[in-house]
């Protein structure tokens, strides 16, 4: 019954909808309960959470840590590690799914591959291990046992709001993680990633975050796309990226967990790349735009100062990621871009920033002052100096646009020298 009803979409790394429309409702009945307590826990604590909001201050990011990218077993196995290190990034999210086991020898050859890389181990659920805790138990000793050795982190479960992926209430979510966690007091080294829930819709990640579960998350990590409206600079309900986070970051400030917080997926679906494209065309954008709105999504959540690691989804997957594996191994200009940004920005501070009609943004390295540009549309605000485009090449004078530029002055210089 399971195989028919959540079936796997290899094209795009998602579950397929649930086609059962008698299961559905069977799912939607049984979720009923908890649903409730979940939106009476919200509205409980919407004045806090506000209160909070409003009078979080501004953070420094640690530069170090933000960059990380998703890397899959089933995607460039064997060339993930040269392209990894020629990212410059450290940080890897790699999923290892629980009906899977069977391979667990190739995940681990594949995770000791990325030598010196800070890796997180992202547990995909099923219904069979949500159902089973004797199960779970039995698989996550196994994995805990042979990973131990080689990741820092587990993120237990993924997009856990989406009935999709197997989790029909939050309740469940907290069982599996209670499982997770008495499994992991046997290997005090490896933290603990939750709640893992997907898009803006934190009335879930306040439900496990406050419950009667006692359980408590080391880092808390969500999905938080954006795509589906547009540019990471617009709104919803009034909320743009950094307020989102702002506001995500107030949520786990009030909880018990470590005000330690990640995003594990991010990422724009690619236009004309069906069936590989996560979402329809309506929501998909041109290479170009994807290459921006990447760099404009980091540079805005190190504005923040709240994200410990963001994590681009994914290296190699043709709809959504850095490559484009239709026709060969194919660098997409984002792929580059990343690479710049990286490079420029990995070992540098964050100084100031001013987000307005134009958005600046001054970093300091140990030998440069880095300042980067962008608008949301194309401007006649020309800018001199030694300038490099969104993909590293240089210039003397450029407008700003809607690809960030980067500035760069070696510190002890006067402007304009």
């Amino acid at each position: 019954m399971s195989d028919k009803i959540f079936v796997w979409d290899h094209h795009s790394d998602q579950p397929y909808p649930i086609a059962d429309r008698a299961y559905k409702k069977h799912i939607y009945k049984k979720a009923l309960p908890d649903m409730l307590k979940m939106f009476a826990t919200s509205l409980a604590l919407a004045p806090a959470i506000a209160l909070k909001y409003l009078f979080i201050g501004g953070k420094k990011p640690d530069m170090g840590t933000l960059f990380g990218m998703g890397v899959n077993l089933d995607q460039l196995p064997e060339d993930s590690p040269a392209l990894i290190k020629e990212l410059g990034i450290s940080h890897l999210l790699i999923r290892l799914s629980l009906n899977d086991m069977a391979n667990l020898p190739r995940y681990l050859e594949f995770v000791q591959s990325f030598k010196g890389a800070k890796v997180t181990l992202n547990i995909l659920q099923d219904r069979e291990h949500i159902t089973d805790p004797a199960l779970l138990e039995r698989d996550l000793r196994t994995i805990f046992e042979t990973f131990a050795p080689h990741i820092e982190a587990m993120q237990i479960g993924n997009a856990i709001n989406r009935k999709k992926w197997a989790f029909f209430t939050m309740g469940e979510y907290m069982r599996f993680f209670a499982v997770a966690r008495r499994v992991q007091r046997d290997y005090p080294h490896i933290e603990l990633i939750g709640s893992s829930t997907i898009d803006f819709e934190y009335h879930y990640t306040i439900r496990t975050l406050f419950n009667g579960f006692k359980q408590r998350f080391d880092k808390v990590a969500s999905l938080l796309y954006v795509d589906r409206r547009g540019a990471p600079e617009n709104r919803q309900m009034g909320f743009d990226l950094f307020k989102k986070i702002k506001l995500l970051y107030a949520i786990v400030a009030l909880s018990s967990s470590p005000k330690r917080l990640i995003i594990s997926e991010m990422n724009w679906p690619i236009s004309h790349t069906a069936p590989y494209a996560p979402t329809s065309e309506k929501e998909c954008v041109s290479e170009e735009v994807y290459r921006n709105y990447l760099v404009r999504t980091y540079l805005i959540a190190a504005a923040t100062g709240m994200v410990e690691t963001m994590y681009w989804h994914q290296l190699a997957a043709s709809g959504y990621g850095l490559i484009d594996l239709r026709e060969g191994v194919r660098k997409r200009e984002a792929f580059e871009a990343m690479r710049v940004m990286v490079s420029f920005l990995q070992k540098a501070r964050l100084r100031s920033y001013r987000f307005d009609e134009t958005y600046e943004m001054r970093f300091e390295s140990d030998t440069h002052l880095i300042e980067v540009f962008w608008a949301t549309a194309q401007t006649r605000q020309e800018i001199e100096g030694e300038l490099y485009d969104i993909l590293g090449k240089r210039h003397k004078r450029l407008h700003i646009g809607q690809a960030p530029l980067y500035r760069l002055r070696k510190i002890g210089t006067k402007k304009g020298e």
